[in-house]
């Protein structure tokens, strides 16, 4: 702190007024770092004779409770201009009493002439604050233990469901309810995937590398029947987006995967599909692309299905576009959106 100008007897009272008059714990030391004065505030809240104070040297306070090495080393590197004390945090103990948090903080008033140096330390107690924090803290991960085991549950309840619908798609008699029945079961084990991808993500990201990879796998395990013939193969960069965006990701994954194996690969023709994630540039893509027998000029032009309708809504709460190529080559999905963070990374938008 700069110098005071001001006259001794006058800067020497004044320091002692303001001492007095705070409401807030502090002290008023020499450049010997002895105590000069204390606050009122300072003697009701530590149980401090106003009386001894006067004299004493810090570590002489009370009990011994205020004998800290540490904080005396502070307080002669505050005195000499080294450093300063800012924020510093201790465990005040006493015998008598529960441990308190304190914050300190100290500044260093000297005279323009040299003929005098104090040390200001103030003294926060924020033992409260601190218990609150932890309460937080503890109701925070009692919270995350809790999603995580509803994710679970969920998760197990949508594997029994999709399993009742297989059963169910096995002993119908109408191929097109076995259709729609098989289609249903794909989705449902698609979302349950979704959902122990969520359970094992403890900092609310996911790395969408292993979640393709398991999500990919499931869709094929269930639908791939030679795997000789068709395979369903995945390349993801390093990337990992928020646990919300992620589920829409991966029900757009899903759609298009099931989508190609039921519609690329006709009369038992062997082909690959590829799902593909990646930033590039000031964006991210995500392609999932076949090499199969394309579309239809019927179906380009035919009104949207289900499975079609739910990733241009997906498309659209992501804040993407999408872009739809088709030949006798195969057919190629791209989804892609420009970010401007620095993450680029998928954020959900209201639709």
């Amino acid at each position: 702190m700069a110098a005071l100008s001001l006259p001794p007897e006058i800067a020497n009272g004044l320091a002692l007024a303001i001492v007095a008059s705070s409401s807030a714990p502090m002290l008023l030391l020499d450049g010997h770092l002895k105590l000069l004065a204390a606050s009122a505030s300072f003697c009701d809240a530590f149980q401090i004779a106003p009386a001894s104070v006067p004299g004493q040297q810090l570590a002489s306070l009370g009990s011994g409770e205020w004998d800290l090495p540490q904080v005396a080393s502070l307080l002669r590197a505050t005195v000499s201009g080294d450093a300063a004390i800012e924020a510093y945090e201790i465990d005040y103990v006493r015998d008598d009493g529960p441990v308190r948090r304190l914050v300190l903080n100290a500044q260093k008033l000297d005279f323009a002439d040299g003929t005098k140096l104090y040390v200001l330390l103030s003294i926060s107690d924020v033992t409260e604050a601190r218990l609150i924090e932890k309460v937080k803290e503890d109701l925070v991960r009692e919270k995350a233990v809790l999603l995580q085991e509803l994710q679970h549950r969920v998760a197990n309840s949508l594997q029994i469901i999709a399993s009742v619908l297989m059963q169910s798609a096995r002993t119908v008699q109408s191929d097109e309810t076995r259709g729609y029945l098989r289609d249903a079961h794909h989705r449902i084990m698609s979302v349950a995937s979704v959902q122990r991808q969520l359970a094992v993500t403890r900092q609310g990201r996911v790395e969408l590398r292993p979640y393709f990879t398991e999500l990919c796998a499931s869709i094929g395990a269930s639908m791939i029947r030679d795997r000789t013939k068709v395979t369903l193969d995945v390349d993801i960069d390093n990337s990992s987006v928020a646990a919300e965006a992620s589920v829409s990701l991966g029900l757009i994954v899903t759609e298009l995967v099931i989508n190609a194996l039921k519609h690329a690969f006709p009369n038992g023709r062997d082909g690959k599909i590829l799902v593909r994630y990646a930033v590039e540039g000031p964006a991210w893509a995500l392609t999932v692309s076949d090499d199969g027998a394309g579309m239809s000029p019927d179906k380009k032009t035919a009104k949207a299905g289900l499975g079609t309708s739910i990733v241009e809504a997906l498309t659209a709460q992501l804040g993407g576009d999408l872009n739809l190529s088709s030949s006798s080559n195969g057919t190629k999905v791209v989804i892609t959106k420009k970010v401007a963070t620095a993450a680029r990374e998928p954020e959900l938008r209201a639709v």
